[in-house]
This record gives C-alpha cells, sequence and structure tokens, in this order.
C-alpha cells in the first residue's frame, strides 16, 4: 500500500481528512519532536487506527508532505504518483 492509500484509507476510517487529523494533533501539542508512540497511542484511542495507518500520518507530521522518489514510478505495490501526498481529502481531487 502507497502512503497516499495510507492516507485515503486513514480518512475512509476517519471521516476526517489527513490534515484535519494533522490540525488536531498540533492542537495536542504535536510536532515533529513527538514520538511516534504518543501519536499511534491518541490515533489508536480516538480513531482505533492501526500501527501502519498511524506511522503513515506520523510521517507526515514529522516530515511534512514529501516522500522520497524512489517509490515513485515504481511496479511494487507501495509506488505513488508523486513525491507529494495530498493531504487535503478524497473530495478535493
Amino acid at each position: 500500500m502507497s502512503f497516499q492509500a495510507y492516507l485515503d484509507a486513514i480518512e475512509n476510517k476517519t471521516g476526517k481528512t489527513p490534515a484535519q487529523l494533522l490540525a488536531e494533533a498540533a492542537d495536542r501539542g504535536y510536532d515533529a519532536t513527538t514520538k511516534a508512540a504518543v501519536v499511534l497511542d491518541w490515533l489508536k484511542t480516538d480513531y482505533d487506527l492501526g500501527r501502519g495507518h498511524g506511522m503513515a500520518l506520523f510521517h507526515v507530521l514529522k516530515n511534512g508532505t514529501e516522500i522520497s522518489a524512489k517509490h515513485v514510478g515504481t511496479t511494487g505495490t507501495h509506488r505513488d504518483e508523486s513525491t507529494t501526498l495530498r493531504i487535503d481529502g478524497l473530495a478535493n481531487r
């Protein structure tokens, strides 16, 4: 599953866009220095998200919306179409 597919699945499961969840994380004081375990616990408790989905959102929290080009244009299951992740929601595409 690609990073983008994980983020899309998060929106489908929670009803919130990744951008909304990132804003909620910021309201809680979570930022790039927050440990992954803290964010994963919050997402599991409040939204019943598993580790894979939580780590995808944590990656965006920590590193922003840019991902490595090594997965772009490949034929593997983890490929993405762009190095920029869309966090504004499925309705905006």
